[in-house]
């Protein structure tokens, strides 16, 4: 990464119109990155463009349906003739359907998978053409607790998040057997206050929500930029929800099934009824002609700082701060013992 630095580097981020591709845009902004952002919703894709720009980042708005390989290609090759040579690359463009299985049609669990796992794969392989030819650059993938531990009512997305999970270690294995400087990572999410709940198709008789503890996007965006600048660490848990649904679920998965199979369909809907007839973005963006931004209706819940990450990101400090600690007892110990 060129010193851990991104101003001025070039940055690609998929699902950059609204909630954590948005929010991560707006870091990278932030950073002084060029960004090119990917989405279908061009109200949104603008809106992001105009946030980055404000925020001293410089941006390119390429409408891509990430399931199309063509165009995905198409908008990796514009993004370096307009920018230049793409240093970090974020797959995060998303879908869902909340609903059993059995009220899954083929079309539309086919439909997610394309668009949350085979478009990380084509946003891969595009990063990857012009990466490994010049044997530098960050891909970061964007995963969720769910890649780990599927949930009721997700078996799509779920399903998504954990081939993401299979494709990324094959991946890594394959970059360290030909000793690539290409690097690739996974941010595992938690909980986050996006759009994506009120635009996702459900058939849930009430509106759908995230499971508590919720937090803020940006939270999200900070985690990514962070990953982006250290891609060598193969994954990063943001959230102590993430880490602890993970862990639980390596050594107590059965629990889990049963617990979920309990709770997770009213943890997933809130006490308000949905409305069959809402536009959903499944088929078409629902933010073509209106811009939605990065957060969702759950502000008054979420929190706007995760514990958990600060100390990811601070270990290094901390650790430094208890062997100093540990010097100053064995000192006024020993000054005691005098």
């Amino acid at each position: 990464m060129g010193g851990r630095g991104l101003q001025g580097k070039v940055v690609v981020v998929t699902g950059a119109s609204a909630g954590v591709g948005r929010a991560a845009a707006m870091a990278f902004g932030e950073a002084g990155a060029q960004v090119a952002l990917l989405a279908r919703g061009e109200e949104g894709l603008q809106m992001a463009a105009k946030e980055v720009e404000r925020a001293a980042g410089r941006a390119l708005a390429i409408p891509t349906d990430v399931s199309d390989a063509a165009q995905v290609e198409a908008a990796a090759g514009l993004a370096e003739r307009e920018l230049g040579e793409i240093e970090v690359w974020v797959n995060d463009a998303m879908t869902s359907v909340f609903a059993p299985l059995w009220e899954i049609e083929p079309d539309e669990f086919r439909r997610v998978t394309d668009v949350t796992y085979h478009g990380v794969v084509y946003g891969t392989m595009a990063a990857l053409r012009r990466m490994r030819a010049r044997d530098r650059g960050a891909i970061v993938q964007i995963g969720s607790a769910l890649a780990y531990r599927g949930i009721p009512l997700q078996s799509a997305y779920s399903g998504a998040k954990h081939a993401i999970q299979g494709f990324n270690d094959s991946l890594r294995a394959e970059l360290f057997h030909e000793r690539s400087k290409v690097h690739v990572t996974m941010v595992q999410m938690p909980a986050l206050n996006t759009p994506h709940f009120d635009w996702v198709k459900t058939r849930l008789p009430n509106k759908a929500q995230p499971v508590p503890p919720i937090y803020q996007p940006e939270e999200a965006g900070r985690a990514v930029v962070h990953a982006a600048q250290h891609p060598e660490r193969r994954e990063y848990w943001v959230g102590a929800t993430t880490a602890a649904t993970i862990v639980a679920n390596t050594f107590a998965a059965p629990l889990l099934d049963r617990y979920l199979g309990r709770t997770g369909f009213d943890a997933q809907q809130t006490d308000e009824r949905d409305d069959p007839n809402r536009p959903f973005n499944l088929w078409e963006p629902v933010d073509r002609d209106e811009d939605h931004g990065a957060h969702g209706r759950f502000d008054d819940q979420a929190h706007g700082r995760s514990a958990q990450w600060w100390y990811t990101t601070h270990r290094a400090l901390l650790a430094a701060g208890g062997v100093m600690a540990v010097g100053a007892a064995v000192a006024m110990a020993r000054l005691r013992g005098r």
